[in-house]
């Protein structure tokens, strides 16, 4: 392996209603929910708190969607890998970059016009550290209110976090959440709940320890950090942690399940996505892989690595944590998307949390209780495990693909780049589906050993990575979460990393690493419009609606981990902690480029 390689207008109504919402002292939280569900706007990453990625826009549909064609375009001035997607509030796009991290508020009145730009000065030492290129998930935005003006947030690949005002893009506010020297970086989306913005941390795969960190949105003032490993006033654990399901373990284990002080340097970072329900006032995220990979140097179950957290928004406490993959051997890092919805189960409609993890497994819970619900493979194709116990939680593992010291583990399905990874998915309420991105790879595993030094690499496998048993590198599926029921699974040549927009039109948009933005008709999975973009996709396509006319976008920028190879030129099949050999053709089909592309009818 050749880790060393790696370096490493809107229209004036809305603006009234959110004015008006200010002065009367409701909470950025209720003004940010309320916004969220306008659909002339798009204000998270994750479009709401439910994380839905769903419009009720349908005036792009299934049957005119053919017509399609681009409204405009801009180039971000920036090559590598452009992961997210723009934000669009009040007749404004807020466009976002890979490292360096630029910041861009577009005027959707005349998008000739920039209105501010904010570029940061960052420590180059930080790209060294970046595993998978260098990356950024976008930002996060906060309408005005108490707090102040309202502001846009921005997490750097240096380990900074900044609070720019939403209007000039001045620098209100700056804290340093992770240092660099140790490996830690932010490639994540900040993600903003109540009077509080948070951020998780990055690098697991040089043995740092994961947390995810809660700031005031006013001055960036530190109101809680909860780490994944440690002692369980580090984890802040809840006196009634886990009471519905004390079989999920409960006290002591973040560090009884290491050997010495192994959790110190064990991972669980967090650089995905979060839910939150307000209602429930719990937010929702995943912990990813224990470090190093090689679980050889590692014994025990790693707690609380590869975890689904509920936590209290307000205090940080955990109420509940399920973890998926104990003793992970195989990198199945559990940060991926958290889906909310209310659906029937045994005849009670039940508030539910979905999460297809990189092990291959759906899981759904009850997201009150934590209370498994159901949890299967996304693919028949998944070898790993067996199943999953649904009284204990626990996987059954298939020994044949276990991985140990000298032992060349074959044929392991999924990969350590999951069936699923980075992508935000959609649900759409009414067809009661969810739309995934697939991830088809398959992997061959050999640990070594290898010693700890904070800022470097701390990995101990190499990896060769190739298509699944189905012969394709990607998938999209509509799946039932309570049942398990796929309606319809269609194939793509390469990875489909970014994830889906499911929208009212009966259409699922998706990107392709190969530079295809696609639309299928969300019933059936048929193929109803593509266009090919200059560049790939690994971002998430959106939609807003701007003077009565319903947009599309999507980045256009190859790269992340599935481009690291293209990016940095690697030909070692090993190299790129595996992806060179798995996407060795995506070089043919497409090369770097970031740009913004917007489509209307």
């Amino acid at each position: 392996m050749r880790i060393s390689k790696l370096a490493s207008g809107m229209g004036g109504s809305v603006l009234a209603v959110t004015t008006l919402l200010t002065s009367s002292g409701v909470s950025a939280n209720a003004e940010l929910d309320r916004i969220s569900h306008d659909e002339r706007n798009w204000v998270m990453q994750t479009k709401d708190y439910a994380s839905t990625h769903y419009s009720k826009l349908d005036e792009i549909n299934s049957s005119n969607v053919s017509g399609l064609k681009v409204a405009w375009s801009m180039s971000t001035g920036t090559l590598h890998g452009h992961e997210g997607a723009p934000l669009v509030v009040d007749g404004i796009m807020y466009v976002h970059t890979p490292f360096p991290n630029n910041v861009f508020a577009v005027d959707l009145n005349d998008t000739r016009k920039i209105l501010w730009q904010y570029k940061p000065k960052q420590n180059p030492a930080a790209r060294a550290v970046a595993c998978c290129d260098v990356v950024n998930r976008g930002v996060a935005y906060v309408p005005a209110g108490d707090h102040g003006p309202a502001k846009i947030f921005l997490a750097q690949l240096d380990g900074h976090v900044v609070a720019l005002n939403a209007k000039t893009g001045e620098e209100i506010w700056k804290m340093e959440n992770s240092d660099i020297a140790m490996g830690s970086t932010l490639t994540g989306a900040p993600f903003v709940v109540k009077d509080k913005v948070l951020i998780g941390s990055a690098g697991a795969e040089l043995g740092v320890r994961g947390y995810v960190t809660a700031y005031n949105i006013k001055d960036g003032k530190q109101e809680w950090r909860a780490y994944a490993t440690g002692p369980d006033e580090d984890l802040l654990l809840d006196k009634d942690f886990n009471k519905n399901n004390p079989h999920y373990g409960q006290f002591g284990l973040g560090t009884q399940t290491w050997e010495g002080d192994a959790w110190k340097i064990g991972g669980g970072t967090n650089w995905g996505w979060y839910a939150y329900d307000p209602k429930l006032d719990m937010i929702y995220y995943g912990s990813g892989n224990p470090a190093p990979w090689n679980e050889t140097m590692r014994p025990g179950d790693n707690k609380w690595t590869m975890t689904i957290w509920g936590r209290d928004a307000d205090t940080g406490k955990a109420r509940f944590g399920y973890q998926k993959t104990p003793h992970d051997e195989w990198d199945y890092a559990g940060i991926n998307y958290m889906g909310l919805s209310e659906q029937e189960v045994d005849g009670k409609m039940t508030p539910l949390l979905t999460h297809p993890d990189r092990n291959g497994l759906v899981y759904t819970l009850n997201r009150e209780t934590g209370a498994m619900v159901n949890a299967f493979k996304i693919d028949d194709t998944v070898n790993w495990v067996k199943k999953v116990d649904l009284k204990t939680g626990l996987p059954i593992r298939d020994p044949e693909f276990s991985t140990r010291m000298d032992h060349e583990a074959k044929g392991i399905c999924p990969s350590a780049m999951g069936y699923h990874n980075q992508g935000i998915e959609s649900y759409d309420p009414n067809k009661k589906l969810f739309f995934m991105g697939v991830n088809h790879i398959c992997m061959d595993w050999e640990p070594f050993m290898l010693p700890y030094r904070a800022g470097q690499f701390f990995v101990g496998a190499t990896l060769n990575m190739y298509p699944g048993p189905k012969g394709t590198l990607g998938q999209v599926k509509a799946m039932n979460s309570v049942t398990g029921k796929m309606a319809w699974e269609v194939p793509e040549k390469f990875a489909v990393w970014g994830g889906t927009l499911a929208t009212a039109g009966n259409l699922v948009f998706y990107g392709t690493l190969d530079g295809y933005i696609r639309a299928r008709d969300s019933r059936t999975g048929a193929l109803k419009w593509q266009f090919q973009l200059p560049s790939g996709v690994i971002g998430h396509p959106i939609t807003y609606e701007h003077h009565g006319k319903q947009y599309v976008a999507i980045y256009s920028g190859v790269g992340g981990w599935p481009g690291v190879g293209l990016v940095f030129d690697l030909k070692d099949p090993t190299a790129g902690l595996g992806a060179v050999g798995a996407f060795k053709e995506l070089a043919n089909y497409t090369q770097m480029g970031g740009a913004l592309f917007v489509f209307a009818l």
